[in-house]
């Protein structure tokens, strides 16, 4: 029964107490089992790790988290420091400067590429981490020889980035703050150019990176925030209808919640609204394929909340317009008239000319043909009493002087 007291609770949402432990000041905080023993900010223990005991500086005291965010295994804390810990935690903070030193003499010996960094004396001195940046890869397998021949222990070089330089170096930011990265941030999180555009940030290198060289962390701390007020924004040179008419997105305010509007009446003017008082007719810029969008779709502005300023615009306006109008109905009464008038005394059409023989040996102008009528035709008669018939579809032979065979 006291076993199953004693394992850690599986459940995802259970409490677990715990303590927040740093190797370093502005290094990253790692859980640790308190052991039942209750820990305040600044006390320096002695901690259970992975290449044995450390020495560590309690960052926040016993407080629960729930299980899930536990990273297993939960390793304990020891003990409190007595007087010979913090000795020989002094002794190793004095190893580290000689070992900077003569790590630094031997890399300009061997002509190396890189640029040491801090170095570590583990808590027993079993061994001493050198920590260096460089821009491609180094050949190191002499320099370590060197280096143990020295220390007369293990000796470790790990190539760090240089966002990890700014971290354990520190210093102060383009704000005149101390570096996010030394004071609080555990873990780097990515930034990207994209993040810089979102926000409407200069895309000018030395404006937008740290001292590291690399995109600042703090533009990740705002990105969530410019993402949600783009989803309740209209894009640029979208179609929008306001109070005052229609128009289009000129420039859009974010943080503000607000845009200006080139208004489509009057190209010259330029309005600034408040999101919540226009509607997207379009979003974005049109296209070729988009169909056009009618010219009386206007659901903010043709909802009667213009109604008083157009009365107030219209009422100079109508009356030269009724003016004109009356005038217009008199002018268009005479036009009226003169037709009738001009159809009583306009001259009857007169009869066509004939036309007059030409002279000489020209063909004379053709008469009108007429058709003799039947009875006119010489009837030519067979037997008494009967008519010959005609042969039908077929054409009649001219026939041939007598004079000819």
């Amino acid at each position: 029964m006291e076993e199953n007291i004693t394992l850690p609770p599986m459940e995802p949402d259970a409490p677990v107490e715990v303590v927040d432990i740093q190797f370093r000041p502005g290094q990253k905080v790692y859980f640790f089992d308190p052991d039942g023993a209750v820990f305040r900010p600044g006390d320096h223990v002695i901690i259970d790790t992975a290449r044995g005991a450390e020495f560590g500086i309690c960052a926040g005291g016993n407080h629960t988290i729930p299980f899930r965010d536990v990273v297993a295994p939960l390793r304990k804390v020891l003990r409190r420091t007595t007087p010979q810990d913090e000795k020989i935690v002094a002794d190793n903070r004095a190893k580290e400067k000689r070992a900077y030193d003569v790590c630094l003499q031997k890399i300009a010996d061997h002509q190396l590429d890189m640029q040491l960094v801090s170095t570590e004396v583990a808590f027993d001195g079993s061994k001493i981490l050198f920590y260096f940046t460089a821009d491609e890869r180094v050949d190191f397998r002499e320099l370590v020889k060197n280096l143990a021949s020295v220390f007369h222990t293990r000796i470790e070089l790990r190539q760090i980035g240089v966002r990890d330089k700014a971290k354990m170096v520190g210093g102060l930011g383009i704000c005149g703050r101390p570096f996010c990265c030394a004071s609080f941030l555990d873990d780097f999180q990515p930034v990207s150019i994209k993040m810089a555009k979102t926000q409407n940030l200069s895309l000018n290198p030395t404006k937008i990176s740290g001292t590291c060289g690399r995109l600042m962390c703090c533009l990740k701390y705002e990105q969530d925030a410019y993402e949600d007020l783009i989803r309740t924004s209209p894009k640029m040179d979208s179609l929008v209808d306001t109070p005052e008419g229609r128009g289009t997105v000129v420039e859009v305010d974010l943080l503000r919640q607000r845009v200006k509007v080139r208004m489509e009446e009057n190209p010259e003017t330029v309005t600034q609204f408040a999101n919540t008082d226009i509607a997207v007719l379009r979003s974005g810029k049109a296209r070729k394929n988009d169909p056009p969008i009618p010219a009386d779709y206007a659901p903010i502005s043709g909802s009667g909340k213009r109604q008083k300023k157009q009365e107030q615009d219209q009422t100079p306006v109508l009356e030269p317009i009724r003016f004109r109008y009356s005038t217009e109905q008199v002018v268009e009464e005479v036009p009226q008239e003169a037709p009738a008038e001009e159809n009583q005394t306009k001259p009857s059409r007169p009869r066509p000319r004939r036309r007059k023989p030409a002279e000489g040996g020209g063909k004379a102008p053709q008469q009108p043909e007429t058709k003799p009528e039947k009875s006119e035709k010489p009837e030519k008669t067979g037997k008494e009493g009967e008519t010959p018939r005609r042969r039908p579809n077929r054409r009649r032979r001219p026939q041939k002087p007598s004079g000819e065979a």
